[in-house]
C-alpha cells in the first residue's frame, strides 16, 4: 500500500521538526514574588543539574545478631534512598557445613534485604565464608567473590579477605571450632591460649595471589578513575606480609582512595598514607556494652569532587512520628 501525504499533514510534520530544533523554554525550579531589595534567603543558585550520588554502606549483622535490628536499617535506608548499597559482610551466622542451614540463613537475610529499593552489593566475611562448604555455596549463589564495578567514574574494589588456599582454609575452621567449644563451655582451656585466637587470619584475614593480580590488573586498566574506594570484611592492611594490602596500597598510591572495612564490631578512624581507613560498628551484630564505639549505624557517602562521609546512628533516623521503625531492637 502507497502512503499519500496530504499537504496539512506535510506542514505539522514540518512544523513538528522545526519546534524539535528550537530550545524548549524551561519552567523556573525557583520562583518568588519579591521584585526589589533583600532576599531572606542567602542566595538562589542551586545545583540543578547533579552530577554527585550517594551511597550506604551497611555493617556487620551477624556475630551474636540482635533480631531486628536490620530489618529496622531496611526500613530507614528505604527513607534515606541512597543510589545503592554495600556491605562490608558478615550477613549471616553462618560456620557450618550443614547446606540446609546454609540456605536458611541466607534465605532470611534475603528476604530481608528484598525490601530495599535499590540495589545491594554482597561482600563476604568470616561467618559467610567460614570453610570451603561456604565458600562454593557462595560462588553458586552469588558468583564471584572478590570483584569490582563503576559507578559514574568511581572504582569500586569488593574484597575477600577470607581468601585462602583450601587446605589452611580447613585448619582455620578446624581451630576456631575448638575454640567455640571452650567459649560455650562444652570444653575445658582458655579461649585466648588457643591456636586460633593466635591465628593471623583470625584478626586481619588474608588474600590470594590471584586476587591481588585481579586487582593489580583493574587499577591498570582504570587509571584515570575519579576515586577508588576499598571494602573489605577485616581490615587487610593491618596485615604486612604479602597477604595483607601492603602490595594494592603500593600501586594506590598516586590517587585517591578510601579503605572501609568491618569485623571488629566497634567503629574507628585512621589517617593511613594520607587517606581515610575506617572500621564501621554493626548494624545488627554483637555489642560490647562497655564500648562506646560500638553502635549500630548506616554510613551514608555523597561522591562529589571527593567523599563527604556521614555515620548515621539508627536509633537517630526517625519517622515522621518521631518514632523508629516497628522492627527495631535498637538499644543504644
Amino acid at each position: 500500500m502507497k502512503l499519500h501525504l496530504t499537504l496539512a499533514t506535510v506542514i505539522i510534520v514540518l512544523l513538528t521538526n522545526c519546534r524539535q530544533n528550537q530550545p524548549i523554554e524551561k519552567v523556573p525550579v525557583f520562583k518568588h514574588d519579591i521584585t526589589s531589595g533583600p532576599t531572606p534567603w542567602t542566595n538562589d543558585v542551586f545545583e540543578l543539574d547533579e552530577t554527585d550520588f550517594t551511597f550506604a554502606i551497611i555493617a556487620d549483622l551477624t556475630g551474636g545478631e540482635r533480631e531486628g535490628v536490620y530489618s529496622a536499617a531496611v526500613e530507614q535506608l528505604n527513607r534515606l534512598d541512597p543510589t545503592f548499597v554495600v556491605s562490608v559482610g558478615d550477613l549471616i551466622n553462618g560456620g557450618t557445613e550443614d547446606t540446609l542451614q546454609l540456605a536458611t540463613e541466607w534465605d532470611s537475610f534475603e528476604k530481608r534485604t528484598s525490601k530495599l529499593n535499590m540495589p545491594f552489593f554482597y561482600l563476604g566475611g568470616n561467618h559467610d565464608l567460614t570453610n570451603p562448604v561456604m565458600r562454593t555455596f557462595w560462588e553458586q549463589h552469588f558468583g564471584r567473590r572478590y570483584y569490582h564495578f563503576i559507578y559514574k567514574d568511581i572504582l569500586f574494589l569488593m574484597m575477600d579477605s577470607e581468601d585462602y588456599e583450601e587446605q589452611r582454609m580447613k585448619e582455620i575452621y578446624e581451630a576456631r571450632a575448638k575454640a567455640l567449644k571452650i567459649i560455650a563451655g562444652e570444653v575445658e582451656g582458655v579461649y585466648e591460649d588457643t591456636e586460633y585466637y593466635h591465628m593471623k587470619e583470625r584478626q586481619v584475614g588474608g588474600i590470594s595471589n590471584d586476587q591481588f593480580n585481579y586487582f593489580k590488573n583493574v587499577l591498570e586498566r582504570n587509571p584515570t578513575v575519579k576515586w577508588t574506594f576499598i571494602l573489605m570484611h577485616k581490615p587487610l592492611w593491618k596485615r604486612e606480609d604479602d597477604k595483607g594490602l601492603g602490595k594494592l596500597e603500593a600501586l594506590l598510591t598516586k590517587r585517591p582512595y578510601t579503605v572501609i572495612n568491618g569485623h571488629e564490631h566497634s567503629y574507628s578512624y585512621r589517617l593511613r598514607n594520607q587517606r581515610d581507613y575506617m572500621i564501621l560498628g554493626t548494624t545488627g551484630g554483637y555489642q560490647n556494652e562497655q564500648d562506646s564505639m560500638a553502635f549500630d549505624h548506616i554510613s551514608l557517602i555523597r561522591m562529589a569532587n571527593e567523599p563527604v562521609i556521614t555515620h548515621l546512628k539508627m536509633n537517630g533516623i526517625l519517622d515522621k512520628t518521631g518514632q523508629l521503625p516497628a522492627s527495631s531492637a535498637l538499644v543504644k
